[in-house]
């Protein structure tokens, strides 16, 4: 069966977003563009990992070509974050292996990739191409200033979890937490 592309050229959303409470939720991308929504699942380290690294793009391409894609679009950014739930219903197209991140100089854009996984190990050649054999794909094009604000949103999701342990630093649990640095001591109200 040939791989099923999902190419966003103009998206109107492209967000990080989760379902569920804090210690139990389930993170999605999802990319909606006119009536068409597509979410796909990812772990919360990956969603991390990609803001870090669209951050860390966009650096080198205002280092590369010049203030026009640098500064003025940090800025913008800020404004630009969507704060808006993600789209009812979620479906999950697939869970995401393997991403891919670059820069089109054609288009001036950022662009995404998120592969589906798969049993074996991913092909790069595959990663932003449009062959016929691979995993699934969503393929997002973004502007630098929609790229930032995407990884600020992000960022912010992925943070929005559990409160850290002031000792420890593990996430704090509601059901409770034994915490490694107190080595099993818990003070009783008579103590």
């Amino acid at each position: 069966m040939a791989r099923v592309i999902h190419v966003f050229r103009q998206p109107d959303r492209f967000i990080a977003g989760t379902v569920g409470q804090p210690g139990e939720r389930v993170f999605y991308l999802q990319a909606v563009e006119s009536a068409r929504t597509v979410s796909v699942t990812i772990e919360k380290q990956q969603v991390a990992v990609l803001a870090e690294r669209i951050g860390s793009l966009l650096e080198e391409v205002h280092r590369r070509f010049g203030a026009e894609v640098g500064e003025a679009v940090a800025a913008d950014a800020a404004d630009a974050v969507d704060a808006d739930p993600l789209q009812v219903p979620v479906e999950e197209e697939f869970r995401v292996g393997t991403m891919g991140l670059g820069w089109d100089a054609e288009t001036r854009a950022v662009v995404i990739e998120l592969l589906a996984a798969t049993e074996g190990e991913v092909d790069e050649s595959v990663v932003l191409d449009d062959t016929e054999e691979g995993p699934d794909a969503v393929r997002v094009f973004l502007t630098p200033t929609e790229a930032r604000a995407f990884a600020r949103r992000a960022d912010r999701v992925v943070n929005a979890g559990r409160k850290p342990c002031p000792l420890c630093s593990e996430p704090l649990d509601p059901e409770g937490h034994v915490c490694p640095r107190q080595n099993g001591y818990r003070r009783s109200e008579e103590d």
